[in-house]
């Protein structure tokens, strides 16, 4: 059995009216005789929309549980045992439950169309993957729901459900979308009169590609040439010459007389793929395509006019655009011109002949370059004028031994090595001066230049035929190497900036050291201005002695009107620049890209200020306010003269005062250490530390039967500042007490492991899973949702900070049982201060009170 058929109800907003549209078909293909049934629609409360579902079946729903919800979706299975004709399911993007049997609606429906159901379904324009982004940008609402869409592109019709803004705003208005109290809302942020109307061109957009790609399949199907005038295509046969912009421009406004013209810009390249025209000047004229709204495009053929017609039959163009020609009167002879057979072969197709101020002045015929190296050359050019008479006279000593055809051989064998060696104008004289000194010297009657025997003239005029054909050709092969050569180079070199590109390289050194290399130069700047006439200034350079100007160097390259690359060394040819321009281009995107970094590492440090200075705002506001208030009411209440305060009333008030003071001490002192930690002016004042003379003064702040100390007097001393050691222990101690059960005791031991110290913290507490062990040394972080009583959430911040900075770190275990057990590592004592730490004489930084 065949795959079943996919119908889809486009719209382009939600309330256009596809699921009505799509139950309408439903009930047409009942009434005649279909067997129809609904596997999915979604009424939203429209009771229009629930009216039409009236005689058609509906498949019950699948209901699943999800985090404790019901939900409901549709049975697929359901469906595929019902097996009607037609299936109605709505909702074509829908994102299913989890632990469904597929993960979106369009897989549930590909499973029924592959069993041979035909599928009639609904999708919004804001649904389509390729315009999720494009749909967020005018409407600033995400669409988490997309489909793909190639789903979409296979369906066999797609049928626009379509209605004006205003109509679709009254019918909202009216409460036939959405519920009353929605309606306002709806209407005052998506639903806008200018989001409709961009989201309706999208869709109307969409659907005439889609009925233009149906288009296309149909006449290749049927094997039609003829254009069918469906939509204006305004095809514009480019040269590289200097009239492509005026061709452009007129193309461009012969497109924009009607409504929904394209305009095509084709290049007609030879098939050995090297470029007649220059790169330049078609890099240009595909950048102004580009930007009249055009689309750029490079054929390969031999007969000019036959390419340009057969892209032009191609693509549907109803209209080609070419220039007049360039040629001079007398050149006609050659044939009539491209702009001539085009309009004779035409057919149907209009053909524009654009008039400009190059018509008719000639074509510039330029020279070709040498392929050989100047050495090579002049080495030529000696064998040229020497050789012939060097093998003249070689020849004359055995003249009798020699017959007219071996001496012709070996002339033509002179004049090939000259060809291979210096190309064609070398080896034209030397075919020349072979031809005159044959006939001169071997070619009866001797010494003179006339010739006796018919058939000497002839085999002579064949020599000097062959000599000079296959000089040309020598020389067109060589050319074509040395062309091939250097495009394979481009390639590469192209190649390895593409693959930066990719990989995202940054270094703008490494780049302008490979431009160094590969063109030879001695010297290779990145210039820049603020201003359009300021002064230049160097951002990046390789090589002694960069230039400071574009105008002092060899070889300069603009970016931009604020940017170029500077080379000094030598001066490129013309064909070199090319290549360069891609360097260039890339070295201004590392720029941007370095600076774009740096802008975002700024961010990222403002942003982290900006947290850190709202969140000592919240601790000032919340976490302040309860010891401030304590204190605050425990001296109202010693203060006032209504009441008379026994002597232990008046202990435990005070107790309170004190108690508030200490808890303000302590957070106060957190949120300085914090603040000179993000400012990095924390500076310890190293020295030997003997850890049980630290640890027990640091558990002065917890109740004296919380904490069970195991600190051997033999343990090694340890290289540290003394008061940011007892701060990082009072901390890690404090919170190890806080979470610890009542019952139970933080153990705190130290032990010496290989050329350090290791002091573990244990408590029995809840502990903290391993995704959250390096979240608590976050600033701000209360494991757990703690109260906010318990503090800022600095601690281990702290902690940490001050760890590092002796050079120590401090990370967080479970406790084998339960718990969490704290790790501080420091470094032994080795009667010097770790490399990058302060000097003893720096000012030592007060202990924890």
């Amino acid at each position: 059995m065949g795959r079943g058929k996919l119908r889809i109800y486009l719209g382009a907003a939600p309330g256009v009216g596809k699921t009505y549209a799509m139950l309408g078909e439903g009930q047409r293909r009942r009434a005649r005789g279909a067997d129809v049934a609904v596997g999915l629609i979604e009424c939203h409360g429209r009771p229009r929309t629930a009216e039409m579902l009236e005689g058609l079946e509906v498949v019950p729903r699948r209901e699943m549980e999800h985090r404790g919800s019901a939900f409901t979706e549709m049975d697929v299975d359901a469906v595929l045992a019902r097996r009607p004709k037609v299936a109605l399911i709505d909702e074509l993007a829908h994102t299913n439950v989890p632990g469904s049997r597929n993960a979106k609606r369009w897989q549930d429906i590909d499973e029924i169309l592959d069993a041979g159901i035909d599928v009639i379904s609904t999708v919004n324009i804001q649904h389509l993957e390729s315009l999720n982004d494009v749909v967020e940008s005018i409407t600033g609402v995400p669409q988490r729901e997309t489909v793909p869409d190639a789903v979409v592109r296979r369906a066999n019709q797609i049928e626009l459900v379509d209605m004006s803004p205003e109509a679709l705003r009254r019918r909202m208005a009216h409460g036939n979308v959405y519920a009353p109290e929605k309606v306002d809302a709806a209407l005052s942020n998506y639903f806008r009169v200018g989001n409709l109307t961009a989201l309706r061109e999208l869709a109307l957009l969409w659907v005439a590609d889609r009925v233009d790609e149906y288009l296309q399949q149909y006449r290749a199907e049927h094997d039609i040439s003829a254009t069918w005038p469906a939509r204006e295509r305004i095809v514009v046969g480019l040269t590289g010459g200097p009239e492509g912009d005026t061709l452009l421009r007129r193309a461009a406004r012969i497109a924009t007389r009607g409504s929904g013209g394209e305009l095509l810009a084709v290049y007609v390249s030879k098939s050995d793929g090297l470029t007649g025209a220059s790169p330049e000047a078609l890099a240009q004229q595909r950048a102004l395509v580009e930007s009249v709204g055009g689309t750029f495009h490079s054929v390969i053929g031999e007969d000019v006019p036959s390419a340009l017609l057969d892209f032009a039959r191609g693509v549907n163009a109803t209209q080609i655009v070419l220039g007049s020609s360039r040629r001079k009167p007398w050149q006609y002879i050659l044939g009539p011109g491209v702009g001539a057979t085009v309009a004779a072969s035409s057919g149907d197709i209009d053909v524009h002949i654009v008039t400009h101020e190059h018509a008719g002045v000639g074509r510039t015929v330029r020279v070709p370059r040498s392929a050989v190296s100047r050495r090579r050359l002049l080495i030529s050019w000696l064998f040229a004028l020497i050789g012939p008479l060097l093998l003249t006279v070689v020849m004359a000593q055995s003249r009798d031994h020699l017959g007219l055809s071996t001496e012709m051989l070996l002339y033509l064998l002179l004049t090939v090595g000259v060809a291979l060696l210096g190309g064609l104008w070398a080896s034209t004289l030397t075919a020349v001066m072979s031809s005159v000194l044959l006939n001169y010297y071997f070619t009866p009657p001797l010494h003179t230049l006339t010739i006796r025997d018919a058939e000497n003239m002839f085999a002579l005029g064949v020599f000097v035929l062959v000599a000079l054909s296959v000089a040309s050709v020598v020389d067109v092969a060589a050319r074509r190497t040395h062309q091939a050569a250097r495009s394979q180079s481009e390639s590469e070199t192209l190649s390895f900036l593409a693959g930066s590109v990719l990989r995202g390289e940054q270094a703008l050194p490494a780049l302008l050291e490979r431009v160094r290399e590969a063109f030879g130069m001695e010297s290779v700047a990145m210039l820049e201005r603020t201003e359009p006439h300021g002064p230049w200034a160097c951002v990046g350079s390789v090589g002694p002695h960069p230039v400071r100007k574009p105008e002092e160097a060899d070889v300069d390259v603009p970016v931009s009107d604020s940017m170029a690359l500077a080379l000094s060394g030598r001066m490129l040819p013309a064909e070199d620049r090319r290549v360069l321009g891609a360097f260039a281009a890339q070295a201004a995107v590392v720029l941007e890209r370095r600076r774009l970094v740096a802008e975002a590492a700024e961010a990222r440090r403002l942003a982290e200020g900006n947290r850190i200075r709202t969140a000592l705002l919240a601790a000032v506001s919340h976490d302040l306010r309860t010891p401030l208030a304590a204190i605050k009411a425990s001296v109202s209440s010693l203060r006032s003269e209504d009441v008379s305060w026994s002597p232990e009333d008046e202990a435990e008030l005070l107790a309170a005062i004190e108690d508030g003071a200490d808890r303000l001490d302590a957070l106060i002192g957190n949120l300085l250490d914090m603040s000179r930690l993000q400012t990095g002016t924390v500076t310890p004042l190293f020295g030997d530390v003997a850890l049980d003379e630290v640890v027990p003064s640091a558990v002065l702040g917890v109740p004296e039967t919380s904490v069970v100390l195991d600190v051997p007097e033999t343990l090694p001393t340890v290289w540290a500042d003394a008061g940011l050691l007892d701060r990082v222990l009072a901390n890690v101690i404090e919170n190890a007490v806080k979470h610890n059960p009542p019952d139970r005791r933080v153990h705190v031991r130290a032990e010496a492991v290989r050329d350090g110290v290791e002091l573990r913290v244990v408590d029995r507490g809840p502990g903290v899973p391993d995704e959250a062990k390096e979240r608590i040394f976050e600033p701000f972080q209360r494991y757990g949702d703690a109260p906010a009583g318990n503090g800022v959430g600095l601690g281990l911040a702290v902690a940490r900070g001050f760890a590092e900075a002796l050079g120590g770190s401090l990370a967080a275990e479970d406790t084998p049982g339960g718990g969490l057990t704290m790790v501080l590592t420091l470094r032994m004592s080795a009667g010097r201060p770790p490399a990058g730490q302060g000097a003893a004489s720096e000012a030592p930084v007060p202990a924890a009170t």
